[in-house]
């Protein structure tokens, strides 16, 4: 049974599961049908990469940095206290 608590876990499960079955005999034309399939699986899906992820959290993380210190700026110059932002 494969665990699905999380996506990693999951695939590496799958991973070692494909791997038992390369073991036996005439796994060499399943392996090369599952990576074909997976592969046409994954090709139309919207994902992206480990770097693009990142810049765009950077870009975020500066965006908000930004509009914090502008609604601090906002705020002393209104002669309010500034409203915080939820972590």
């Amino acid at each position: 049974m494969i665990d699905s608590s999380t996506p990693a876990k999951m695939f590496e499960e799958f991973g070692n599961k494909m791997n038992e079955l390369m073991q036996s005999g005439p796994a060499k034309d399943f392996e090369k049908n599952a990576k074909a399939m997976l592969s046409a699986g994954f090709s139309k899906l919207d994902l992206v990469t480990r770097e693009e992820f990142e810049v765009q959290k950077a870009l975020l993380e500066n965006a908000l940095s930004r509009i914090d210190a502008l609604e601090k700026r906002i705020a002393g110059l209104e002669g309010k206290p500034a409203p915080t932002l939820p972590e």
